[in-house]
């Protein structure tokens, strides 16, 4: 099985994408970059996941809207369940910008046999995708007292948090059930640029590897250590439970 991650760009920017492959109860980093389009994202999980490849794709965009205004009930739940950590989502609604380009994501993986997955059936052969957002699976998976504010702010202080994250990945998800293997992957994780120069594009590869990540979790344990908030056809949110690692 592969696991596919999209920091999906919502309505202009580049995606991250991150490709690991399941070994047993080990995951190992096979592909991680960043591309233009939104037809690159698609030609790129063809070539991962061809028809009729069993495999997932975790988006971290909502792809289900169902809400003409206001939140989506997963939206409002991450508030509820995130926000004293500052880990509450976006509000999605179809009046809004993006909504047009991130449904057509979700729609454009469903014709090609990846099916909303809401509910799964663990370490079952399936073509599935789902809605991620990072910062909820990360206070989850790492423990944390609050995010990682790496996306605003000063560049010198986002720095500093986005190194929190690549050490939390590097450190922490090999802990866990499924471990991220970096020593048997054929891939490594990026470094950060130099001081002064632009982060985004190691924060959407580093984003997109907690997405893939969570479609493993999420194909690993199902609802066992998952949260699934919301339901279909409104839009849904898989959040993974936290872990011990004694």
């Amino acid at each position: 099985m592969y696991f596919l991650g999209v920091d999906l760009g919502w309505s202009s920017g580049a995606s991250g994408l991150c490709c690991l492959a399941a070994q047993g109860d080990r995951l190992l980093l096979m592909d991680l970059q960043r591309v233009a389009r939104q037809a690159d994202v698609l030609a790129w999980v063809e070539h991962w996941l061809p028809p009729p490849k069993p495999g997932g794709v975790a988006v971290d965009a909502p792809t289900v809207i169902g809400n003409p205004t206001g939140m989506r009930l997963c939206d409002r739940l991450t508030h509820q369940y995130f926000g004293r950590y500052h880990g509450g989502s976006y509000p999605a609604n179809l009046g809004r910008p993006f909504a047009a380009q991130t449904i057509a994501m979700g729609q454009s993986l469903e014709s090609l046999g990846f099916h909303h997955a809401p509910e799964i059936a663990p370490r079952q052969p399936t073509r599935f995708q789902i809605e991620v957002f990072p910062h909820p699976a990360m206070i989850q998976l790492f423990g944390l007292e609050r995010i990682l504010k790496y996306k605003k702010g000063p560049v010198s202080e986002r720095r500093i948090e986005l190194a929190k994250l690549r050490d939390y990945i590097h450190d922490r998800l090999p802990q866990l059930t499924p471990a991220l293997d970096f020593a048997a992957s054929p891939e490594s994780l990026p470094e950060l640029p130099p001081p002064g120069k632009n982060l985004k594009v190691v924060e959407d590869q580093l984003d997109s590897v907690i997405c893939a990540y969570v479609a493993a979790h999420w194909w690993f344990w199902g609802q066992e250590h998952n949260q699934t908030l919301g339901h279909l056809p409104e839009g849904y949110i898989i959040v993974p439970m936290p872990q011990s690692t004694d």
